[in-house]
């Protein structure tokens, strides 16, 4: 994606942004020249992400804040506005979940989850809308996934949060329509990524988790969400598994739970064991910085045609014009 002015200067705010999708989302909007805003726990991943910030010659403003708080949320968003200016777009993207059968996940695990990756975004849409809604003008993105539509196997807490978030999603852009609000609500729905949340999640496993299915290199989502912020729009799915599994939940969701209850267990993991001493970042956040890689990038995807068609839709239906009239000549002119 080439260079777009609109960005330069604009104030954004990414949560989760110390590694995984949210670096990957920090380091994209800073090649268009906006300053950030960093939101995550992790204090080395921030010092990290706010480098390379740097590096682009943009702004950036670190504040170590865990979403489940919603006052830390509230006083991060103040701080981030006394220090870069008015929040232009506010992208939830922080997240944390644990592998493993929901008999096995305890209350209290299970409830972290949902306070993280439910309650996070609600709460940072609530600080970015008490600044938006005022001026009638801002962007905000929601994080979600396939499995916002369609839950799988071993990750229940992750796929319940992802459910509560689409609803809140589309009862909160009725009452912006309601209000005829400029401020505009999106949601970016993603496929398996290779992020570093395979390496620290808590997991129940025996082995190494894993994304499950066809697997996107975290930057293809984050020139996803970027497109968005651009070219706002209620929803747009990233990679065909997205689409065939919200397009096969709606149809067959019957078969699907058959199916993913035989593949499920195995697709997310790998041969090898768990390490017996491994750490999670559930209730903590791991020292190091772990950019925004994990470790499956020879079987990932950087590049996703569905996603092309679905930025650049000018295109695809001028090629479909063009290829239409063309038959269209053909046609008459055998038969005339």
């Amino acid at each position: 994606m080439e260079e777009n002015t609109e960005l330069k200067g604009k104030v954004v705010v990414v949560t989760g942004a110390s590694a995984g999708l949210g670096r990957a989302i920090v380091r994209e909007f800073a090649k268009h020249g906006a300053h950030l805003g960093l939101l995550a726990r992790g204090k080395d991943g921030l010092e990290g992400a706010k480098r390379e910030v740097e590096e682009y010659g943009g702004k950036a403003v670190i504040v170590p804040t865990d979403v489940a708080d919603p006052d830390q949320v509230e006083a991060a968003a103040e701080q981030i506005e006394k220090e870069l200016g008015p929040i232009d777009f506010w992208v939830n993207n922080a997240m944390i979940s644990v592998f493993g059968p929901f008999k096995k996940i305890e209350p209290n695990d299970f409830k972290r989850v949902t306070e993280v990756t439910y309650l996070g975004q609600v709460y940072g849409t609530q600080a970015a809308l008490k600044r938006m809604l005022p001026r009638d003008s801002g962007s905000i993105i929601l994080v979600g996934s396939a499995l916002a539509y369609r839950g799988i196997p071993l990750q229940s807490a992750y796929c319940g949060a992802k459910h509560g978030i689409q609803g809140f999603f589309d009862s909160l852009r009725s009452e912006l329509y309601h209000d005829n609000s400029k401020v505009h609500l999106s949601m970016v729905q993603l496929p398996a990524m290779n992020t570093t949340q395979f390496s620290f999640v808590k997991s129940l496993l025996p082995n190494k988790p894993r994304p499950m299915g066809t697997i996107y290199q975290p930057e293809v989502a984050a020139r996803a969400i970027v497109h968005v912020a651009l070219n706002p729009q209620r929803e747009l799915y990233v990679g065909y598994p997205t689409v065939q599994a919200i397009l096969g939940n709606k149809f067959v969701p019957g078969l699907l739970d058959k199916y993913l209850g035989s593949i499920g267990y195995e697709g997310q993991q790998t041969d090898e064991p768990k390490d017996p001493n491994r750490k999670n970042n559930l209730y903590e956040p791991l020292p190091g910085d772990y950019g925004a890689h994990g470790d499956f990038d020879a079987q990932s995807w950087d590049f996703s045609p569905q996603v092309w068609a679905a930025t650049h839709k000018a295109v695809v239906w001028g090629a479909l014009a063009s290829v239409a009239f063309t038959f269209g000549v053909l046609a008459t002119r055998k038969w005339s």
